[in-house]
């Protein structure tokens, strides 16, 4: 009698706990809170009949195995539902499936004979029942699905808020408990392919404690507590799933080592298990499986497709912790490149050089040598509509001018970077991973709010470089000060030289240091003016009618023995012709430098929209990382005795002039320089 007292108090304990919550709140889930816990008492209550009520012990036990088919189920629909908020966790299609196919359980007692399940000859005087084929895989299936529900009962916990988690949690380890038990009941089938009903007292007890702490909680509630599960929580959740089924295919290797013997051999099997490991490792860590599971999760577990607080959150987090403005760029790149699932971005920004957007940085992705102009389809697009552009849409007039460069470069996808109302540059993305993905107007809404975070961190990086370098020449001016105190000492010696010469002239010691004296003098003032050329702000220009190529032709000719061609067409302009001659010598001395002895120099005079003159050579060239940051900054040089100094001079008198410099140089081939003027008289 005393065998039967702990699983009787551990039936009616369970019936009224699921009665008295659903008298407390009638919902769905706690439908099916109630409804598991009702079969798992009757459960209970079956195994004790099978062993109490030695004439009918089968057909008790065979009731029971009818109860055990609604556990997967039902303990599913609980795990899915309970404090969790309706709306997201809405029960959909694929999830359906899966129930529905726990819940094709219930036929198999049904279509197959008692038999093929258990066999205990001695059955209930010996409490252990014999698997068959078919209850060896029944109960490994019913325990996996037991697993799944208590891993989503741990989510649950581990999203709920510190005020939401004291008023679940008992619930939730009461329901942890009921499950671990069964689970542990069950494994036997996959561990020793038998079921041992002297745990049924140790079940009861654990029921009774179970219940316990469930009572708690459902007479001190205070309110009702739903909580959102994220995203990065549910794919845990998924990777937890994938290594659960891992570990049931090592077990069925095992036992697969058991019952075949010579088909299995030991060396075989262990081999099998590491490779299985291995392949399931790397499609954890592959970017495309990652992506699909999103995928899948968002469209059968939550109305909003990305998680926008964590996104915003981590971004901004990657926005503050770039040290410069390369790791911005590519910081922001892959961002982009992870929220939306695709292969590679580039980032595409205005340079005055070039007179068009250029490719500053890459992620994934090749180098993009086009230039994409202010007058071409796509800018003037995203100027006029400040929106997403998706070639997969609409979009015939800007691939019928810019095919090449979506197709090419595979790209999909281009998102403005606005500063204002000015289009600072754009990012564009490669092909997605998921090549069946769709996107909508909440990835356009995210790329476009990603976009102005973005071109906000570098507008500020940018201002941060330049206020760096304006610092660098603030400096110069203090060098400059110390240079003007030591030509002033300088300055004073030559004074009293010259007073004492009137004196002393006839004087031959005199002569002598006096000459000695000049010379060092001259010789200090040269080095003080040759570190310290023209740094200084603009001066007023002198403006005269002025022929360009008269005046390349007299500027090459202050370079003797060198192999200067000049060419092109008279063009008059009003200019200030001594500096336009400083940054016309400036750049063939330069192309000198970069030329060996041999090689010649071009200098081309013309008319094409403006006026222009071109400085060619075919020496070393520039790499493309210096001609995007140093070329024009000051202090910032390829030579080995240069100072960085003058071409930032040149384009200070040639946007002095309301004109620009561009430059086309290829690394190993040489350079062109060309000045456009903005003056046509």
């Amino acid at each position: 009698m005393s065998n039967v007292i702990i699983p009787i108090a551990a039936i009616f304990v369970l019936l009224s706990v699921a009665g008295y919550a659903l008298y407390q709140e009638r919902s769905r889930s706690t439908l099916f809170l109630s409804t598991a816990l009702a079969v798992t008492s009757l459960l209970e209550l079956f195994d004790l009949l099978s062993l109490t009520c030695h004439s009918d012990a089968f057909f008790w036990k065979a009731c029971a195995l009818r109860a055990e088919t609604f556990l997967p189920p039902l303990w599913l629909l609980c795990s899915l539902t309970f404090a969790r908020q309706p709306g997201p966790w809405k029960i959909r299609l694929p999830l359906k499936t899966v129930v529905a196919s726990t819940c094709l359980f219930s036929t198999l007692p049904i279509i197959l004979p008692l038999s093929d399940f258990f066999y205990a000859p001695d059955f209930p005087d010996e409490r252990v029942l014999f698997l068959g084929t078919a209850g060896l895989y029944f109960y490994i299936a019913i325990m996996a699905s037991l697993v799944v529900a208590l891993v989503n009962f741990e989510v649950t916990l581990a999203n709920a808020s510190p005020d939401s988690r004291w008023k679940i949690a008992f619930e939730i380890i009461g329901i942890g408990t009921i499950l671990t038990v069964l689970i542990f009941y069950y494994s036997q089938a996959l561990l020793y392919r038998s079921l041992n009903m002297n745990y049924l007292q140790l079940r009861s007890f654990l029921y009774l404690v179970a219940s316990a702490l469930m009572t708690y909680p459902l007479l001190f509630r205070r309110g009702k507590t739903r909580i959102s599960v994220s995203r990065q929580v549910a794919f845990k959740s998924v990777v937890l799933f994938a290594v659960g089924i891992y570990l049931v295919m090592i077990g069925l290797l095992a036992e697969g080592m058991q019952h075949f013997g010579g088909f299995f051999p030991r060396i075989v099997t262990v081999s099998m298990a590491f490779l299985i490991g291995i392949a399931l490792l790397i499609l954890i860590l592959s970017e495309r499986v990652r992506k699909e599971v999103k995928v899948v999760l968002h469209k059968n577990f939550y109305q909003n497709k990305h998680d926008y607080r964590t996104q915003w959150l981590r971004f901004t987090e990657l926005l503050a912790t770039a040290k410069t403005l390369s790791e911005l760029q590519q910081r922001i790149l892959s961002a982009y490149c992870e929220i939306f699932g695709t292969g590679g971005a580039a980032l595409f920004l205005y340079e005055d050089i070039y007179g068009g957007y250029c490719m500053t940085a890459g992620y994934n992705m090749d180098k993009i040598s086009d230039v994409i102009t202010p007058d071409n389809s796509l800018i003037k697009y995203m100027k006029e509509r400040s929106w997403v552009i998706n070639i997969r849409d609409d979009s015939s007039d800007i691939l019928k001018q810019n095919g090449y460069f979506f197709g090419e470069h595979s790209i999909f996808i281009v998102i403005p970077l606005f500063s204002g109302k000015i289009l600072e540059g754009f990012i564009a993305l490669g092909k997605n991973i998921n090549t069946n993905e769709v996107f909508i107007y909440e990835d356009y809404d995210l790329m476009k709010t990603i976009a102005r975070q973005a071109s906000l961190a570098i507008m500020h990086q940018r201002l941060s470089e330049q206020i760096n370098h304006a610092r660098e020449v603030e400096a110069i001016g203090n060098v400059a000060t110390f240079v003007a105190h030591d030509l002033k000492n300088l300055v004073s010696s030559l004074s009293l030289i010259v007073e004492n010469a009137g004196r002393h002239i006839h004087n031959p010691d005199f002569q002598h240091d006096m000459l000695a004296s000049l010379g060092s003098t001259v010789g200090k003032m040269h080095k003080l003016i040759s570190r310290l050329k023209n740094l200084g702000e603009q001066e007023h220009l002198k403006l005269q009618q002025v022929n360009l190529l008269e005046l390349a032709e007299k500027t090459a000719s202050l370079v003797i023995g060198n192999n200067i061609s000049v060419s092109g067409t008279a063009t008059i302009i009003q200019i200030d012709e001594n500096e336009i001659q400083k940054v016309l010598l400036n750049l063939i001395m330069n192309g000198i430098e970069a030329s060996d002895a041999d090689q010649p120099i071009a200098i081309e005079v013309g008319v094409s929209g403006a006026p222009f003159i071109k400085v060619i050579d075919y020496g070393c060239g520039m790499t493309d990382s210096f001609l995007r940051t140093g070329l024009f900054e000051p202090f910032k040089t390829t030579k080995k005795d240069g100072l960085g100094i003058g071409l930032y001079q040149c384009r200070q008198i040639i946007g002095a002039h309301g004109g620009r410099i561009e430059v086309l140089s290829v690394e190993g081939s040489g350079s062109v320089f060309t000045i456009w003027f903005a003056d046509t008289e």
